[in-house]
């Protein structure tokens, strides 16, 4: 089977109090999956493209229920491994409302993924019917062999002509910003197109620039990039933000309009317009990348869960500007 996109990353479960409650508080946690690159992998196929997602899971009902969930959204799981070694990561999302802030808290210590080796992936096999290759930056951060995998999965990928995607996506929580510079730093000469903050940018690379349209120019012409993807957020309240995304390709600026969104859940907005934007670059450019991400993850707001249940007509209803009426 041909793949338009292939992501490989960590998928965990995600457990969420009802109701506002504080983790300590509550009696009942609502269960939803979530991951990085899954997130990508769904929003692609959402939009009708094909994709598959390579991961180790733990061989019991939790990482069958990942696997079940990665399928039900469309997304091939045959190169997921199963193991009986390391176990089902977990993190927590407590919602909060002003003044107190949203939080995640993390139990993925000893995953079945962050104990992968390089070898237990055939890449080439999966990479050689692939258009496009993407991973983020929490792969690499959960061990060293993860690490390890992820490069010989870039390599692999440039071998068989795929064009490679990369989102930064620091987590503090994960590594330190000179670990994260150490180990990322010689894989971007694999990557092709880089989905990122301003903010993770000056943390990782210590590139800071007077503006976010600088410092895509300057992560490009620093890297040799093809395309930078940047996302702006403005956090008007915990519950309502400001939503735009800028793109530097070709030695242009790309940018979109600035969606005000209500939140129902923030979490994976990124990876949604990851998603758009990789499924715009790759049928029109980046500015068609920019205007498909930055909708696909507007709408990503307005729902729970990880994963974006969107498609692609609503997706284009936005971006011609599609109103708030109800539609009967």
């Amino acid at each position: 089977m041909m793949y338009d996109v292939v992501t490989f990353g960590e998928a965990m479960l995600r457990l969420s109090p009802p109701h506002f409650a504080r983790l300590e508080q509550t009696h009942s946690l609502e269960v939803e999956i979530g991951g990085s690159e899954l997130n990508v992998a769904v929003g692609v196929s959402r939009l009708g493209m094909s994709s598959a997602w390579v991961s180790k899971l733990p061989s019991n009902p939790l990482g069958k229920m990942v696997r079940n969930r990665a399928r039900e959204l469309g997304v091939d799981t045959s190169h997921v491994i199963f193991s009986d070694q390391g176990r089902q990561g977990l993190y927590f999302v407590e919602y909060g409302a002003a003044p107190r802030a949203s939080s995640v808290l993390y139990d993925r210590a000893n995953s079945a993924i962050s104990l992968i080796q390089p070898k237990e992936v055939d890449w080439k096999k999966i990479l050689s019917k692939a258009k496009l290759f993407h991973v983020s930056g929490i792969t690499p951060a959960l061990s060293a062999s993860a690490a390890e995998t992820t490069a010989a999965a870039m390599k692999e990928a440039k071998e068989a002509g795929c064009l490679v995607s990369y989102d930064l996506n620091y987590r503090k929580k994960l590594w330190s910003p000179a670990d994260a510079k150490k180990c990322q730093e010689p894989l971007m000469k694999l990557v092709d197109i880089i989905t990122t903050t301003e903010e993770d940018t000056g943390v990782v690379f210590g590139i800071r620039e007077e503006n976010y349209q600088k410092a895509a120019e300057r992560l490009s012409k620093t890297f040799g990039f093809k395309a930078v993807a940047i996302t702006l957020r403005e956090d008007l309240s915990v519950w309502k933000n400001n939503w735009t995304a800028i793109a530097y390709a070709d030695g242009k600026i790309y940018s979109d309009r600035t969606y005000t969104v209500e939140i129902v859940d923030r979490v994976g907005a990124g990876d949604s317009f990851t998603a758009g934007f990789l499924y715009g670059y790759l049928t029109g450019g980046a500015e068609k990348g920019v205007k498909y991400g930055n909708a696909l993850s507007a709408l990503k707001h307005s729902m729970p869960g990880d994963f974006n249940w969107s498609t692609l007509e609503e997706v284009e209803a936005q971006i011609k500007g599609a109103g708030l009426r109800i539609s009967r």
